[in-house]
């Protein structure tokens, strides 16, 4: 019998989520659905920090989320694979169906959920 704690296939489930599992990696992934961005263009869009975006730039980047593709000093960021997306659009599915409740949730809802923005890479890798 397999175990929760041991089974590898739901350690990486819980990872993958557990690395979109803050609103400003959600946002970056948002924005670069549209297409390549910059640094500069995800920080004016989103309004947040250089060093922030970079952190959680480098968090998707290690995660296998996002790639990026050097271009003269710049890199341009964009999606690694397009069935992020799909499961984006699966969960938004989700979401819809179960209404409020997730928001609502004692556990993990929008009110338990504190704006904790890493400031360093350390602090945002998974």
């Amino acid at each position: 019998m397999t175990t929760a704690n041991g089974d590898p296939a739901l350690r990486r489930g819980a990872s993958l989520f557990h690395g979109l599992a803050d609103r400003n990696r959600l946002a970056i992934v948002r924005q670069l659905s549209a297409g390549e961005r910059r640094v500069v263009d995800l920080t004016e869009a989103l309004g947040l920090a250089q060093g922030t975006v970079s952190g959680h730039l480098a968090c998707l980047r290690e995660c296998g989320l996002i790639v990026g593709r050097p271009e003269g000093r710049q890199m341009f960021y964009s999606i690694a694979h397009p069935e992020l997306m799909e499961l984006l659009a699966a969960a938004e599915q989700v979401l819809a169906l179960t209404g409020d409740a997730v928001v609502l949730c004692p556990n993990f809802g929008a009110e338990t959920l504190t704006d904790t923005t890493p400031t360093t890479t350390e602090e945002v890798a998974p």
